[in-house]
């Protein structure tokens, strides 16, 4: 399920350059190209859904890796642990909910304060 005009899709199947933090193979996360913040990665599912209001049942198990994964990466990528650090997971979901690529992308956001965005 490759959307061949989909950003995402193409930069998960190495069409478009990125830099990589994750693959597995149902998974690619890599680091935003306008960060709001110190550390700020997203994470996308290989197979094309367009946003977290398309997801199923069957998704389950591909959503509960996507948020186990998020502290593990953030961890690796520079954020401090938990409770004096953290980080933030960000979905956006349609075009009220400010999703600017259609295909489902979990923002991972952390690092010193201030940030220019939250």
């Amino acid at each position: 399920m490759h959307d061949e005009n989909c950003l995402f899709c193409n930069i998960a199947a190495g069409n478009i350059p990125s830099k990589k933090v994750y693959e597995d193979q149902d998974i690619f996360a890599f680091h935003d190209i306008a960060p709001w913040a110190p550390i700020h990665f997203l994470i996308v599912p290989k197979a094309h859904i367009s946003s977290m209001a398309q997801l199923t049942s069957s998704d389950t198990a591909l959503m509960g890796k996507i948020m186990t994964l998020a502290p593990q990466l953030a961890l690796e990528q520079g954020c401090e642990p938990y409770p004096e650090g953290g980080f933030r997971v960000v979905v956006n979901t349609g075009d009220h909910g400010m999703q600017e690529v259609q295909h489902l992308h979990v923002h991972v956001v952390g690092g010193p304060r201030p940030w220019r965005k939250g």
